[in-house]
Parts: structure tokens; sequence; C-alpha cells
């Protein structure tokens, strides 16, 4: 028999063995949602981080709470938390069964469902199903349920609470460590190909690269003359003079320097100088015949 159960009611439970399955309708702008888990001892606390069963950490180490992961069920897609209750430890009391949307509120999520099945028996009836209606809809995570203790057996409630702050708040509520800075830090995850989303790993420095030098553009046709490096004279062409560079310009007022003569050929005499206004050129003998002109009219008639 199934027991429809409405917020606050609760069932007895026979089973040794429960799966508690997660169904929605996926849509248009509808999120993914994901089931989790909480091992909650005496305190109503987790004992450790190790008693948070979630996508990062699908399997509890004692091996009696674990995710079977997601399916499609129908028109609907489901996500399954499996847990041993006969083998759960003795000082854990209470197992909270989450819900969460990764930011994203849960008045989008349509038709969101808890059931609980046997898992001895897969294929017969749920022993039990719970709609969850959001109470403000602007909750990003929900407690759908929880299996605790009641004296030598185990029981189910349907809760429906919910927390604003997503699956990260809820966690620590109950005693889970969360590092404040990497949690700003973090960005928002995306899903996977199966539709699952995961919190993002921690980032690893990575070692820096080299940058690519830009390609050499191509050049067609001859290529131009490499140009020497500095300090190393060029080479001459072969059969040919080497390349004197251009001589200085000469400061003003003195004479330009000697050019040097080409290789292989004679040197040729330099140009004599032009001679200055009115008087000889430079080493030449004076002319016999040359007479000084009147200077001026006060040698005239004398």
């Amino acid at each position: 028999m199934t027991h429809a159960m409405l917020k606050g009611s609760n069932v007895p439970l026979q089973a040794t063995t429960v799966r508690a399955v997660l169904r929605w309708l996926p849509g248009q702008g509808v999120p993914d949602v994901d089931a989790s888990a909480l091992l909650l001892g005496p305190d109503d606390r987790v004992r450790s981080d190790e008693d948070f069963v979630f996508y990062n950490q699908p399997r509890h180490p004692s091996g009696t709470v674990w995710r079977l992961g997601k399916k499609r069920d129908g028109d609907g897609l489901t996500d399954t938390i499996q847990t041993d209750l006969a083998g759960t430890e003795p000082d854990v009391g209470r197992i909270l069964l989450v819900a969460s949307a990764d930011g994203v509120t849960f008045d989008r999520v349509r038709d969101l469902r808890i059931l609980l099945y046997d898992a001895q028996t897969p294929d017969a009836e749920p022993l039990a199903f719970f709609d969850i209606k959001p109470e403000t809809g602007q909750e990003t995570a929900l407690i759908c349920g929880e299996l605790y203790r009641r004296g030598e057996g185990w029981k189910f409630r349907a809760l429906g609470e919910g927390y604003s702050n997503g699956l990260r708040g809820l966690a620590t509520d109950f005693g889970i460590s969360v590092d404040e800075s990497e949690a700003a830090d973090e960005p928002a995850a995306p899903a996977d190909a199966a539709g699952r989303t995961s919190a993002p790993p921690r980032a690893h420095p990575e070692a820096p690269t080299q940058a690519h030098a830009p390609a050499a553009p191509e050049v067609s046709g001859p290529l131009p003359p490499e140009q020497p490096a500095a300090g190393v004279p060029a080479q001459p062409a072969y059969g040919y003079p080497p390349q004197q560079p251009p001589a200085a310009q000469p400061a003003y007022g003195y004479p330009h320097p000697a050019a040097q003569p080409a290789y292989g050929y004679p040197q040729q005499p330099p140009a004599a100088a032009p001679a200055a206004y009115g008087f000889p050129p430079a080493g030449s003998a004076p002319d016999p015949d040359f007479r000084l002109p009147p200077q001026g009219p006060q040698f005239i008639g004398r």
C-alpha cells in the first residue's frame, strides 16, 4: 500500500534498504535538481564532512548511503539516494533527504515529488510519496524528508523545509565546514553532459606558457640582402670591390679628408684647389712681368 503523505506526517518502514527517488518534470527554464543526504549524529549535526553525501561525494565511507545518479522516468527526471538502514552506524539518528537547484529558485521546478521504495523489491509500488510545495518559491534548497530512528526501527517523515541560501547554507547549518573565501570566488557550475550540476573543482595554478611569436610574412621574388650584425664588417660581393661608407662631412672651414682608394684600382691625384681670388695658385713661380696697378687717385700726375 502506498502512503500519500502530507507535510509533517510520518510512516513506519519495514524495509531494511530504501530508495528515496526525487522526481520532477523538465522543461524550458526549469533548473536541474540534485538529491543529497546528510547523516546526523546524536546532537543533530554531522559528525564530520564525510557525513555529507552529494554529487561531489556520492558515497558515504561506511557504504550505507550512496547516490544512484539521474535517470529519465517517462516524462520526468529522477535523482536517487539509497540507504541501507540495517547497516547504518548506531550513532546516526537521522538522515536528511535534500533537493537543491544550484542557485535557481524552486518556484521554477515543476511537479517536485519524493517517492520511497523498498530497494529489495524494485518493481513494487512505492511505500510512500510526498508532493513538495515550496512555501515562498524563493528556496534554492529543500529538506524533502528524513529517515529517523524510532526504537529499534526506522520511520520516514515528510518535511518540505526550504533554504534560500542553497545547498551550501543548508549544509552549514548542520555542521559542514565551508571555506567562505573559496565560496565567494567560485563561479556558478555548469551542467555536465548527463545534466548533473557539480561544484567547480578547486583550481590549480598552471605552468606559465611561452607566448608564440607571430609568423613572419611570406615574401615572393628575390630576397633582399641580409644586413650584417652589429660590429661585423660586410662581406664584399664576389669579384667587386667592397662598398665603402660615405665620407663624413668636414667641419666648416677645414679641408676634406682624402678618400680611400678603391681596391685594385690606381689612386687618382687630387684635383688642385682653386686659387684664392686675385692671388696666384699656391706653389707657382712669380710672374716677372707682374706690376701692381696704381693705388688710387693720389698717384695720378706724380
